[in-house]
């Protein structure tokens, strides 16, 4: 089991760009089921993930070759409609089959998902808008059995807005009869990134970005060709606040204007320099004010940046608070960085950050995702040396980090030790 070994206290200095994003590549991929053509994809990230997600597609019965830089995905038919615990436990993403395998071939089995421990995420908003459309739905020994002989558009209201959700209900309406609507549709720029794949291959989406969107149903997907997936905005902050934390300078290339607004507001608040410039952002560190954060849909403060904002906060020079409304479990890094000399307290869904002077070293386990970036940021800035053990939850999100902070001046190197 590898683990990450970071001496602390050395300021990034450099440019960088960022990979693609794995919260678009992966509902783009799943997409892939509703036609039959060839498409080809730049700017796909090599994440855990996102190997598990083509992996599944293999399963299923699609060809996947890498040609050069391009990965070429075609799913001309399919050996099965199920999508097993053995691949479904690791990552949520997969829950996003089931709507392209019931709107192209009338039925799909699909285990319940896991993905990491930062709250419930149940699917009954998936479930409730698939059953809206037609579809016949129900859940026994852990798998979501789905039938319809034919979706048909529908009016679909969710009580909150959801991405996953938003998602798999937009893929399902691109091939069923006639119109779908979807109220309270996710804004996420992820979303924005698989419906114009999805208009590229043939559909007939509008509204995307805004809570109100519109699918007209088409009987096929007729288009192929290449497609590049969008930036990682959640690398490109992660990122961010790494030149931050360690009181450096970075550029972060191949970053989208807007896509981390309130970040930058938030940053800017703090003390930090920000800078947009063409093709990228470029951020200065330095002595950082207190403040406080709502986590919040997009173009709120995003939750999956909570975590490494508080790394930040926790050498700010007062108190900050984190109010999280988007996931209840999601203050697992807490207790780790309080080991790193960090002085945070939890209140029901509110963390109180009292800044400290300083961070220092020591042995540290990764709890999920972000809260392996957070630890990552804590390591860099800390005095005397840091081991994040369980960074298998840092492959599944970020490709190569510990790489790009090596190019910035970052003392950090992956071992492995005995499990």
């Amino acid at each position: 089991m590898d683990k990450l070994v970071i001496q602390g206290g050395r300021p990034l200095l450099g440019d960088i760009k960022t990979s693609g994003a794995k919260n678009a590549a992966l509902p783009i991929l799943a997409a892939t089921l509703l036609s039959s053509e060839t498409h080809y994809f730049e700017n796909l990230p090599a994440l855990t993930d996102v190997k598990t997600m083509e992996k599944l597609l293999c399963q299923l019965g699609a060809k996947i070759n890498q040609e050069g830089t391009l990965h070429a995905v075609q799913v001309k038919q399919i050996d099965l409609c199920e999508a097993p615990y053995d691949l479904v436990k690791t990552m949520r993403a997969s829950i996003l089959v089931l709507g392209p395998l019931l709107a192209k071939y009338g039925e799909a089995r699909v285990s319940l998902p896991g993905g990491c421990a930062i709250g419930a995420r149940p699917v009954n908003l998936h479930l409730d808008a698939l059953k809206a459309m037609g579809a016949e739905i129900g859940i026994a020994h852990g798998m979501i059995y789905a039938k319809a002989r034919r979706l048909k558009g529908a009016r679909i209201v969710f009580d909150v807005p959801t991405v996953t959700g938003t998602e798999n209900v937009m893929m399902a309406a691109t091939i069923a009869d006639g119109k779908t609507e979807i109220h309270n549709a996710a804004c996420e720029p992820e979303v924005v990134d698989l419906a114009c794949f999805l208009n590229h291959c043939g559909a007939r989406i509008t509204g995307f970005g805004s809570p109100q969107m519109t699918i007209e149903g088409t009987p096929s997907l007729p288009n192929g060709g290449t497609y590049c997936v969008m930036p990682d905005r959640i690398e490109a902050g992660t990122l961010m606040l790494a030149a931050a934390v360690t009181g450096g300078e970075v550029m972060i290339r191949q970053y989208r204007g807007g896509h981390l607004a309130s970040l930058i507001e938030t940053l800017r608040e703090m003390g930090v320099k920000v800078q947009e410039e063409k093709g990228g952002v470029r951020v200065r560190g330095g002595p950082v004010r207190p403040v406080n954060v709502t986590t919040a849909p997009y173009p709120g403060f995003p939750t999956d940046i909570q975590a490494q904002i508080m790394t930040l906060m926790s050498l700010s020079g007062g108190i900050s608070t984190v109010t999280e409304t988007i996931f209840e479990n999601r203050f697992n890094h807490v207790a780790e960085l309080n080991r790193m000399g960090a002085d945070i307290h939890l209140e029901g869904n509110q963390a109180i950050i009292r800044g400290v002077l300083a961070l220092s070293g020591a042995k540290v386990m990764a709890s999920d995702l972000r809260a392996s970036a957070s630890l990552v940021l804590a390591g860099l800035v800390a005095q005397g040396t840091t081991e994040i053990s369980r960074i298998y939850h840092l492959d599944r999100g970020y490709e190569r980090l510990e790489e790009k902070l090596v190019a910035l001046g970052a003392s950090i190197r992956r071992v492995s030790s005995p499990l």
